[in-house]
């Protein structure tokens, strides 16, 4: 029987320019070369399926997805509107959208109500946040997030917030500051996409000590000191730890084989492909 698998982070090339929407354009050139740096075998060009609706639809079913979540972006340097994703993911059972703001650059007021318009209106599942890419830059303790972390308690839905290595200012790709709303939040999941690679062992102390942390390595799950997140997730971290392909940065189903190849247990498996995702999303 196939497994079923909830892929976090699957975004279509036709989003944006940034993911490979033009080809032959500089930014098409990079997501090329992103594909080739975090480990993509084969065709460079395989995200060029996705440069329509059908085309993503129809990499997500050869992959085998149960869901795909569709995340948006707010930041100085790259908008994908909420309703842009809720158009993407409307009236499709495998795809699940995640709106986003940035009560930085839009205000405290308009943010607070352009994400409960995500959640209420355009029935997406979660606001992603993304404080390191700001200008200027800040951590995610900063109390201009915390309107919208009460705002997503109420609602019952996660925050995602979104770091890593391409973050400009590496002093802000930290784990540390998230304990702050962590515990201030307890209820609230925390879902942490590139799970602060390179980072490795303070992002997973961090889910340690924090049960409402959950990691989503996604593309750098495979890059040194992944092997962390395994030991992590074959232990305490195996009820916080999630399945992610970074699409279009990584072709979906040799992302599931690589990840199947890592060592996790087999009693963990399903859990980390699917079950911890559906908990999040109260599907199960």
């Amino acid at each position: 029987m196939p497994r079923k698998i909830i892929d976090m982070r699957c975004r279509p090339a036709f989003l944006h320019d940034f993911f490979g929407a033009t080809p032959g354009g500089a930014e098409h050139s990079a997501a090329r070369w992103l594909n080739r740096r975090v480990g993509a075998r084969g065709n460079d060009r395989h995200f060029e399926a996705s440069l329509t609706q059908e085309g993503f639809l129809a990499e997500i079913d050869k992959a085998g997805l149960s869901k795909a979540v569709v995340v948006g972006r707010h930041t100085p340097s790259q908008h994908l509107p909420n309703d842009a994703i809720h158009r993407i993911v409307h009236g499709h059972d495998k795809l699940i959208g995640i709106g986003a703001v940035d009560p930085a650059l839009q205000g405290e007021d308009a943010a607070v109500a352009e994400a409960e318009r995500a959640l209420r209106d355009l029935r997406l599942a979660g606001i992603d946040l993304e404080p390191g890419f700001g200008e200027p830059a800040r951590h995610p303790d900063d109390p201009v997030y915390w309107p919208i972390y009460e705002l997503a308690s109420r609602y019952g839905v996660p925050v995602f917030l979104m770091s890593g290595p391409t973050t400009p200012d590496p002093r802000f790709n930290d784990p540390a500051p998230v304990a702050k709303v962590a515990r201030d939040f307890p209820r609230l999941p925390i879902v942490i996409y590139h799970g602060w690679w390179p980072k490795v062992h303070e992002a997973v102390g961090l889910a340690f000590r924090h049960e409402n942390v959950h990691l989503v390595p996604d593309m750098y799950l495979f890059q040194p000191g992944g092997e962390a997140y395994v030991a992590a997730a074959n232990s305490f971290l195996r009820e916080q730890f999630l399945f992610g392909s970074s699409y279009p940065f990584r072709p979906i189903g040799q992302t599931i084989e690589d990840f199947l190849r890592l060592g996790f247990h087999e009693d963990a498996v399903d859990k980390l492909l699917y079950g911890n995702a559906a908990r999040l999303f109260g599907l199960e």
